[in-house]
């Protein structure tokens, strides 16, 4: 995966451009026309960056920032408010990054007492179909780590397909991953549709004593309100995020995907290792 491409669906191109409106900021401060010049070019530089990344902030930041930010470029105009006005700008943009960086630690989970595990996902999980020759990261994961492993996927699912397998298929796992979601978003799925299916689909997993576990959609740019989405069900539900540059780490290796997407068995087998990276601490005997 191209280094540029990685950086901005991972999210981390977010930090990139709120550190180069800071920068701006700070360079407003100066008079010459040389600290202009790279003002200008750094505020810019930042602000697509901030966009392309589709980071999901709440509406609550989105509005404020813009406030600040637009009357920090009026401030070009009005001296006597311009240092005020750059630290304000400053301060949101701190503000911004210190609202995002919980979303990209890798969550802890609670150790549970039986070996199973329910896997819900799309072709990422259960691979091609029928001609697929690889071994799929959840039988690798069940068959290196003793793991009675309940596989609900389906090449094509969506998350409304998804629930409908659920509701066919009784979860009794205490531990369920969900991998799913990415068809909604490259599909024709509105974020209503999303949102909706989504809810339903995890107040149809929760349960007492059972941790949900889902992956964070890596989101093409302009897709924030999926990724806000997402993010407000998960915390509606209790259910650990996994950041998205777990997933994009895997698929970014040369011989990790057939497609740019669907695993190769070299990616299924990356998948299953960095899968149990984060699910071992459930699993405490092992």
């Amino acid at each position: 995966m191209n280094p540029i491409v990685y950086h901005i669906v991972s999210g981390q191109a977010f930090f990139t451009g709120a550190a180069l409106v800071i920068l701006a900021a700070l360079l407003s401060l100066g008079e010459s026309p040389n600290a202009k010049r790279v003002t200008v070019l750094a505020f810019v530089l930042g602000l697509i960056a901030i966009t392309v990344s589709s980071t999901p902030l709440p509406y609550w930041f989105c509005g404020v920032a813009l406030v600040i930010t637009l009357l920090w470029l009026w401030s070009g105009f009005a001296k006597k408010r311009r240092r005020g006005l750059a630290y304000a700008l400053i301060g949101v943009w701190m503000l911004g990054m210190g609202l995002e960086l919980p979303y990209h630690i890798t969550p802890d989970l609670k150790p549970v007492n039986a070996r199973a595990l329910t896997v819900i996902g799309d072709s990422v999980t259960a691979g091609l179909g029928s001609g697929e020759k690889a071994e799929t990261w959840p039988r690798i994961l069940a068959r290196k780590h003793n793991l009675q492993v309940q596989d609900i996927s389906q090449a094509g699912d969506t998350v409304t397909s998804a629930l409908k397998r659920v509701q066919e298929q009784p979860v009794n796992s205490t531990v369920v991953l969900l991998e799913i979601g990415g068809n909604d978003v490259l599909g024709a799925t509105t974020t209503a549709q999303f949102e909706q299916a989504l809810d339903a689909l995890l107040t149809e997993l929760e349960a007492p004593n059972r941790q949900l576990i889902m992956l964070e959609l890596p989101l093409p740019p302009f897709y924030h309100d999926y990724g806000r989405i997402q993010r407000a069900l998960a915390k509606k539900h209790n259910a650990a995020l996994v950041p998205k540059r777990v997933f994009l780490s895997i698929i970014a290796g040369s011989d990790s995907t057939l497609d740019s997407i669907h695993l190769s068995q070299a990616g299924h087998q990356k998948m299953a290792n960095v899968v149990w990276g984060f699910l071992k601490p459930a699993y405490a005997t092992d």
